[in-house]
């Protein structure tokens, strides 16, 4: 695999950020692979429409192909930018209905990282809504990364939404993933195009 191969843009959770272990992972890992300057690891908005419009415009600036690593809630808008621009992504523990679990979490909230508060509204809840993908037309872009012990999420939901993709579904663990670094080469290597001799 060569660095001119794909454009990688990580999409990390709810309340997550660009520091989160696995988006550190993830970067470090491209970084061993000489192609420190082909991820993205952008910091997300809570606004889902404006996340969504700032991710379609990375997207369509890139000349090489583009690919997708979302977690949680960033697995839930790779699959709404995979299905709109044809894109293999790769989902670790996703959301599969945000919008019911963000109603526990209208008002204000606060970045575990950053600490930045911030409100989430009911026109949010409809923004998230508005990019489901109940029925997936590509599913054979789809690798799901699920682990049974997700306390955030309930896991069969995404096993069921990605029955027709690639899926790897492991006993225990939690919702950041454990062992989310072992499994990163077997994520590569479904992301990257075929080669074309």
């Amino acid at each position: 695999m060569t660095a001119d191969d794909f454009y990688l843009l990580y999409l990390h959770g709810f309340n997550s950020s660009p520091l989160s272990s696995k988006a550190r992972k993830t970067y470090d890992y491209c970084e061993r692979l000489g192609m420190a300057a082909r991820i993205a690891v952008p910091e997300l908005p809570h606004v889902p429409a404006q996340a969504m419009n700032e991710m379609c415009d990375i997207i369509e600036a890139q000349t090489c192909p583009v690919v997708l690593i979302g977690s949680s809630l960033g697995g839930y808008y790779a699959s709404y930018l995979a299905e709109k621009y044809d894109l293999r992504a790769a989902l670790i523990n996703p959301a599969v209905n945000p919008a019911r679990l963000w109603h526990e979490h209208l008002g204000e909230n606060r970045n575990y990282y950053s600490g930045r508060r911030y409100t989430i509204t009911q026109d949010h809840v409809e923004q998230l809504r508005a990019i489901d993908t109940p029925v997936l037309r590509h599913p054979g872009n789809f690798l799901l990364l699920v682990q049974t012990g997700d306390e955030t999420l309930d896991y069969r939901l995404a096993v069921d939404k990605y029955k027709d993709s690639t899926r790897i579904i492991q006993d225990g663990g939690n919702h950041g993933f454990v062992g989310y670094e072992a499994m990163l080469p077997t994520i590569f290597e479904f992301l990257a195009p075929p080669h074309h001799h």
